[in-house]
């Protein structure tokens, strides 16, 4: 971890009680005895003077022997209480908390969302309040300085799919994610719902749900409900990064082509998951002594995750490697529930957003609707790289895994889907199945496996958490006026030059996720640095000048010092 910056001074105009009750101002028991004697605190606050270090062990203290859930719970509350203790605290225990506030324990904090109201967190846009979409906005933002904005419509939720206003549960999580791991001032960040509905019947037949309790807004409708929004942020944060999170296939990949080209936006799901994919097939790549553009992919789930890494692969292709778009989409098979997606199938059976990778008819000479399964492909094409993205829990059997690794020296084999019971293959008998030949990267977090010589082989974890945070900063330090392709390929290159694999090949294909936070403030100086070199950025510094830009701007939970100005901050 980077140095602490030295000890900032604010002056603040809160006292008393509302200074106590500011998240983003509240030190607790570390107030210093002048500060407590300055902002009326003295008799508010018992004698000792603690160190966040203290209130650290003190809280962890407090967080163990509870429930995953329970400790889902206590954080939130601290997190409405104290934002420096929180995010210190969840830092000296990043493997062990991140799966708390985020997956996969914020999935049952959302689902039980309505029962479990206390507190609204964020900005609420609802479908029948649109006529006042601007004014609700303005309320929230006006004189603020907003760098990121995370939004959800919620029908695809962390594998639990449509939970309605519960949305604010992760877009709330993907902000703390920014804050913790991509060093995004928390002031900077705004979770927004936007609630067009559910299809979620349970909900609707719950009296105690608090989002609006109708059936799921669609069509033109809900795209210019969509649009209102958009231009909102458009028009009154101009250099704001949008955070597009967890929508439904069939809006996704859609909003993200309408808006990608007229502001900063940005789809995890799919540019985050293509990003962090990049990365481990460029590491990989590295270690087999290949060629990114060599490579012969069969994508197992053509969703909005399978489709955006497809593109994100086949993209870099083009940039690294000089080859045609034409030549790159060639070498990438996708499937699908209806098996390999072609030309020939029925027109419901292959989605508009899959039609550039589907496979011409004259390849395979198919009985009409016929279904050309996994191993079918595996046989004929002879793959270097199978991903899974389907969770379709056992797809990649040994007949498959043996089948490719016939015919390549060092299969790379990435079996995403999470969570770990729903993945294609255990990476421990992919690992036994190819004699240990295997390079390996899952969605979840495995323990290593052996290899025959007896030395333990690590499992990169294929984490979004990764890259994500750091392409945001990235975007936001350079004000970017678009999150370019080449900008998210610069990330991923950043990100692979840190693997562990390209030391020792036995080792992981990514650093540690407790590596997280320094290895997104270097995704984010690589990402920054190509937006100033191509031109998007708004910012006119020299390329030599982002890295300094960047620690000045990394925001790190540490309390500064405090001077009372009733016409300071609030």
């Amino acid at each position: 971890m980077a140095a602490d910056k030295q000890k900032q001074v604010f002056r603040v105009a809160l006292r008393g009680d509302a200074l106590l009750t500011s998240p983003r101002w509240n030190k607790g028991t570390a107030f210093t005895t002048e500060e407590r004697h300055a902002f009326g605190l003295t008799g508010r606050l018992p004698y000792r003077v603690n160190t966040v270090e203290e209130q650290v062990e003190r809280a962890y203290d407090q967080l163990s022997g509870r429930s995953d859930i329970g400790k889902n719970s206590f954080l939130q509350s601290m997190k409405a209480q104290n934002w420096v203790l929180y995010y210190s605290l969840i830092g000296k225990h990043l493997h062990e908390l991140v799966p708390i506030i985020y997956t996969p324990t914020e999935a049952e904090a959302i689902s039980q969302y309505s029962h479990l109201f206390r507190r609204s967190e964020g900005l609420f846009l609802t479908y029948p309040h649109r006529d006042a979409m601007e004014d609700d906005f303005l309320e929230q933002v006006k004189g603020r300085d907003i760098d990121l904005i995370v939004c959800s419509d919620a029908e695809a939720i962390l594998g639990i799919g449509d939970q309605g206003t519960s949305r604010v549960g992760i877009s709330a999580a993907k902000s703390a994610i920014y804050t913790l791991i991509g060093g995004i001032d928390p002031a900077k960040c705004l979770a927004v719902t936007l609630d067009v509905g559910t299809d979620n019947e349970e909900l609707l037949g719950d009296k105690l749900y608090v989002g609006w309790p109708h059936k799921r807004v669609r069509g033109q409708d809900y795209d210019d409900f969509m649009e209102s929004f958009v231009q909102l942020v458009r028009k009154h944060l101009p250099h704001c990064l949008l955070h597009f999170e967890d929508f439904g296939v069939t809006n996704a990949n859609r909003l993200l082509a309408r808006y990608r080209d007229t502001h900063a936006v940005f789809n995890d799901d799919i540019q985050g998951t293509g990003a962090v994919t990049l990365a481990t097939l460029m590491a990989a790549v590295g270690v087999a002594k290949t060629k990114l553009g060599d490579q012969k992919v069969i994508i197992y789930g053509a969703g909005s995750a399978g489709l955006g890494i497809a593109r994100q692969l086949r993209d870099a292709m083009v940039a690294t490697d000089g080859i045609s778009k034409e030549e790159a989409t060639s070498r990438f098979y996708l499937l699908d529930r209806y098996g390999l997606v072609r030309k020939g199938l029925a027109a419901e059976r292959v989605r508009e957003d899959q039609a550039e990778f589907a496979r011409a008819e004259e390849e395979w000479n198919p009985d009409a609707d016929a279904t050309i399964g996994l191993l079918d492909v595996v046989k004929r094409v002879h793959p270097t790289v199978l991903i899974g993205t389907s969770t379709h829990a056992g797809a990649f059997t040994k007949e498959v895994i043996e089948e490719m690794a016939r015919h390549v020296e060092r299969p790379i084999i990435f079996p995403l889907s999470n969570p770990s019971r729903l993945v294609e293959v255990h990476p421990h008998d992919a690992n036994e199945w190819t004699g240990g030949k295997a390079l390996l990267a899952t969605g979840s977090p495995f323990p290593p496996a052996k290899m025959p010589s007896g030395k333990d082989y690590n499992i990169a974890e294929c984490n979004n958490a990764l890259v994500y945070p750091g392409l945001g900063f990235g975007a936001m330090l350079a004000k970017s006026k678009r999150v370019t392709d080449t900008m998210i390929i610069a990330g991923a290159q950043r990100l692979a030059a840190l693997s562990p694999a390209l030391v020792d090949p036995d080792d992981a294909l990514l650093p540690d996720f407790g590596d997280a936070p320094d290895v997104n403030f270097e995704v984010g100086v690589a990402v920054a640095e190509q937006a100033v070199e191509e031109g998007t950025a708004g910012v006119k510094w020299a390329k030599e000048e982002v890295r300094k830009r960047a620690e000045e701007k990394r925001w790190q939970p540490v309390y500064g010092e405090y001077i009372y100005d009733p016409e300071g901050e609030r």
